[in-house]
């Protein structure tokens, strides 16, 4: 059914000099276009897209296939939170008690028959959850306001709760407007992790400047096995810039919790940067390289692979946890990779200012790897 009144407000003869239009319908909100592209699927979303944008609509192009129709489907930008995001609270409270339960448990060496007697005591771990959550948080916040900054539709930040080692599985984001350019895409890509940079450095000097905490002596008569997060190059950095230490000869003394929110900040950048899909590094490389970002991500997973047979056969670390991680990112991106990159609208080179800060933003990042993030050792 084609009807005038569900197409008046929509640049219709924009959308006929590139598609044969046979039938339109409107579904819900969404007004769809049944017909055949006359230019391949790329050109076609190039010429309607800013028509349609500034007559208040996201237009999503789907090719057919065999006997199906080419579709054009157009839905109305979403401007702004519509109502209370309670998905988004839901999932930030329950990153509170997480983090906090963790905290606790883990980091502030807290017995859980001490926490099962008096329940108040986990609020000890405040800091705990205030360093992981600000570090994650800035990181997603940096993305969403640069997102709306560029007027596309991004979702506010889902933080997901999780248990050992950290209380949450990390941060992200829906992006569900299409990027009507590099410079857009690149400026979304990069504004996270450089926020959440911002954030881990703060997080990181700030825990190095609080005391130690005491670690107690049922904590000690254990295992005799300890998991250890080794130091990334950033925050021996940072150390060395306030003279403070990384850690203590006395095994009863234990580094401030807080600066475990700088760990978590270097390492989830690290995994944000790898150039793969539609990671922020993704975004960032598809953004200087245009198409060829292709070509890099397909290296990522034997890189990562790599890594990983490097440390078992040359090193000798056995089947340990850094080994075990290298090969989940390795699949993991290689999934990610398949998935491919958010391709914007707009494929014109990107600015020479805006690669600069995008190999400087990699260069960060690279002070934020190791190759054992994590290793059990005997004490």
């Amino acid at each position: 059914m084609d009807s005038a009144d569900s197409t008046a407000e929509l640049p219709v003869e924009t959308l006929r000099s590139v598609f044969h239009l046979r039938e339109t319908r409107r579904d819900g909100d969404r007004v769809i276009f049944y017909g055949e592209s006359l230019v391949p699927e790329q050109m076609l979303r190039r010429e309607v897209w800013r028509a349609f944008r500034d007559a208040g609509y996201e237009v999503q192009v789907s090719a057919g296939t065999g006997t199906r129709e080419d579709l054009v489907v157009a839905r109305p930008v979403t401007n702004g939170i519509d109502g209370v995001p309670w998905k988004n609270l839901g999932l930030f409270l329950a990153t509170i008690v997480s983090t906090m339960l963790v905290g606790a448990l883990t980091w502030y060496y807290i017995p859980l028959s001490t926490l099962l007697a008096n329940p108040l005591a986990v609020l000890r771990a405040w800091p705990f959850t205030a360093a992981i959550l600000g570090v994650l948080a800035t990181h997603e916040f940096g993305h969403y306001v640069m997102g709306r900054y560029h007027d596309v539709d991004v979702s506010l930040p889902y933080i997901i709760p999780f248990i050992f080692p950290f209380g949450t599985l990390g941060a992200i984001i829906r992006m569900r407007g299409q990027m009507p350019d590099r410079e857009t895409l690149f400026d979304i890509g990069v504004a996270g992790p450089l926020a959440g940079l911002a954030a881990t450095i703060v997080v990181t000097a700030i825990g190095l400047s609080l005391p130690p905490i005491e670690v107690p002596a049922w904590a000690l008569q254990g295992t005799g096995q300890v998991i250890v997060f080794n130091n990334p190059p950033l925050l021996n950095l940072l150390a060395s810039l306030l003279g403070q230490p990384t850690e203590y000869a006395d095994p009863g003394v234990a580094v401030n919790p807080v600066i475990i929110g700088g760990w978590v900040g270097m390492f989830f950048t690290v995994l944000n940067l790898l150039p793969v899909g539609q990671l922020d590094g993704g975004h960032i490389l598809r953004a200087i390289l245009g198409e060829s970002q292709e070509r890099v991500a397909a290296l990522v997973p034997a890189a990562l692979f790599g890594i990983a047979g490097y440390l078992h056969y040359v090193l000798g670390y056995g089947l340990n946890e850094s080994v075990g991680l290298w090969v989940f990112w390795g699949l993991l991106s290689g999934f990610i990779a398949f998935k491919g990159p958010a391709n914007p609208i707009d494929d014109s080179p990107l600015d020479t200012p805006r690669i600069v800060v995008g190999v400087l933003t990699f260069a960060l990042g690279a002070l934020c790897f190791l190759l054992v993030p994590i290793e059990v050792m005997s004490v």
